[in-house]
C-alpha cells in the first residue's frame, strides 16, 4: 500500500484491454430471470488481490479487511434479505495477467455479483469487468477507478485528471501543523518517473492554493535505486526559501527513499516539518533505524487514523478481531478491503430486494451518507473525484499520534 500512495495521484495507465471478452456482459445470467451470482438468500462476492509478489511485499490483510465487514453484515441479516457468499480473494501476484485472469475466473466460472475488494498496482482486468458490468470496489489510486461507470473507488478517485479536482486534504492538514500557511514555505521532491512529475504538478498546485509558498518543486531523485549520498538534494532543498530553508519539506515517494532523505536531512539540523503520504504502518516500528528516521515525520491518510476514537473505528476494531479470531496490528490493507465491501453494502443496501446490476447502478447513481471513515461519500461524484477527505498522524517515541484530525476540505479544480 505505501507504493499504491507513494504515487496517490500519478499511477499510469494500465494496459488490458480485453480482446476476448464474452457476450457483451449481460447483468443475467443462467437463464431468463437468473441475476449472475444472486439467488434468493445469497449473494456471490470476490475479491482479487495481491497476496504475493516477487519482492515479497504483500496486501493479504486486505482480504480479510473484507471478509471483516461481510461477517459483520451477515451477523446483521445480510442485505436485502440475502447473506453475502464471500469468496475470498484471488492473489493475482502483482501481475498485469494474472490480475485479467483472475477477473475472468471470478465472472465466469464463479459468477460473482460483485467484486470487493480490488486491491493492486495493476488493474489489467477493468476493462473486462466494465464490459461484463461487474460491480467493482477498491482503493481508487489507479486512473481505472476514475470515469468507468461499474468501477468504484471507496474514497472517490484520487487521481486527478485535466478537468476534475484535487484534494486538499495534505496542505490544509499541514496548515494545523504549521499554524496556517500565510508566510509558509514548502519544498516538494519525487523521483524521476511519469510517476514523480505527475505528483509534482499536483501537489505544486495543491500546496499553493492553500496558500504555501512553493519554493522547489522537483522530480529529481532516481527511481532504480535509492541514492546512497543525498547531499545534492538536500542542499538545494535547504537554500531553496532565499537562501535559508523552507518551513517543510514534503516527500512523495516511497518508505525506502524517505527513510535516506529524511535521516540526511535531520543530519543538517534542520528543525522544520517533514511529510509524506507513506509511512503510515504499524510495520514500520519494528525496526530501530527505520522507526529513529521517521521519528516525528507527518503522514497523511485518507481515512479516520485507526488512533482517533470514534464508534466506527472501534466498530472496525472489533470486526477485525472476530474475523482474525485474535487482536492483531490494524494497518492500510485492512481498511481497504474494510471500506470497499462497506461500499458495496452500502449501494446493494440502497438496491434493496430486487437486486440486479441494473437496480444496483440504479441505486448507485444518486447515493450519498455522511459521517463514514473516508467522510461523506456520494456517486456518480467518487467516480470523478475524491472525497476529499483525510488526517496527518505523526510517529512520535515510537507510536503514531493524529496531528491533524480526520476532515473534509473542498477540492480545487485541476489544472
Amino acid at each position: 500500500m505505501r507504493s499504491i500512495t507513494a504515487a496517490l495521484a500519478a499511477l499510469l495507465l494500465v494496459s488490458g484491454c480485453n480482446s476476448a471478452a464474452t457476450s457483451g456482459g449481460s447483468d443475467r445470467a443462467g437463464g431468463e430471470g437468473a441475476v449472475r451470482g444472486v439467488t434468493e438468500d445469497s449473494v456471490k462476492v470476490g475479491g482479487i488481490v495481491s497476496m504475493t509478489t516477487s519482492t515479497g511485499y504483500s496486501k493479504k490483510d486486505t482480504d480479510l479487511g473484507a471478509r471483516a465487514r461481510f461477517e459483520r453484515a451477515n451477523a446483521e441479516g445480510g442485505v436485502g434479505g440475502r447473506k453475502i457468499e464471500y469468496l475470498g480473494a484471488e492473489d493475482d501476484g502483482q501481475d498485469p495477467s494474472k490480475n485479467l485472469a483472475a477477473a475472468r475466473k471470478l465472472v465466469q466460472q464463479d459468477k460473482v455479483f460483485a467484486i470487493a475488494p480490488m486491491s493492486s498496482t495493476t488493474f489489467s482486468g477493468a476493462d473486462f469487468l466494465q464490459q461484463q458490468k461487474v460491480p467493482t470496489f477498491g482503493w481508487g489510486t489507479l486512473p481505472s477507478f476514475c470515469g468507468p461507470s461499474y468501477i468504484y473507488g471507496f474514497g472517490g478517485c484520487m487521481v486527478p485528471t485535466p478537468g476534475g479536482t484535487i484534494s486538499q486534504t495534505w496542505p490544509e492538514g499541514l496548515k494545523k501543523v504549521t499554524g496556517g500557511s500565510e508566510g509558509r514555505s514548502v519544498a516538494i521532491l519525487a523521483n524521476d518517473s511519469d510517476a514523480g512529475t505527475f505528483a509534482i504538478r499536483t501537489y505544486k498546485q495543491s500546496f499553493a492554493s492553500a496558500g504555501y509558498e512553493v519554493t522547489y518543486a522537483e522530480p529529481a531523485v532516481p527511481a532504480g535505486s535509492v541514492p546512497s549520498d543525498w547531499s545534492a538534494y538536500t542542499k538545494e532543498i535547504l537554500r531553496s526559501d532565499g537562501g535559508k530553508a523552507p518551513d517543510a519539506v514534503v516527500s512523495v515517494m516511497q518508505t525506502p527513499y524517505n527513510i535516506g532523505l529524511f535521516t540526511a536531512i535531520k543530519r543538517t539540523g534542520y528543525k522544520g516539518v517533514l511529510t509524506d503520504p507513506t509511512d503510515y504502518d504499524p510495520a514500520l516500528l519494528a525496526k530501530d533505524a527505520t522507526r529513529k528516521a521517521l521519528d516525528g515525520v507527518h503522514v497523511l491518510t485518507s481515512f479516520q487514523p485507526f488512533e482517533q476514537d470514534s464508534a466506527d473505528m472501534r466498530q472496525f476494531r472489533e470486526d477485525i478481531r472476530k474475523a482474525a479470531g485474535k487482536d492483531v496490528p490494524l494497518n492500510m490493507h485492512m481498511m481497504t478491503g474494510y471500506m470497499s465491501a462497506d461500499l458495496f453494502l452500502a449501494i446493494a443496501g440502497k438496491a434493496g430486494e430486487d437486486l440486479t446490476v441494473e437496480s444496483f447502478q440504479k441505486a448507485a447513481n444518486g447515493f450519498s451518507d455522511t459521517g463514514t471513515m473516508v467522510g461523506d461519500r456520494a456517486e456518480p461524484k467518487g467516480q470523478k473525484e475524491s472525497f476529499g477527505c483525510g488526517a496527518l498522524v505523526r510517529l512520535k517515541d515510537g507510536k503514531y499520534v493524529v496531528s491533524a484530525p480526520f476532515t473534509c476540505y473542498p477540492p480545487i479544480p485541476f489544472k
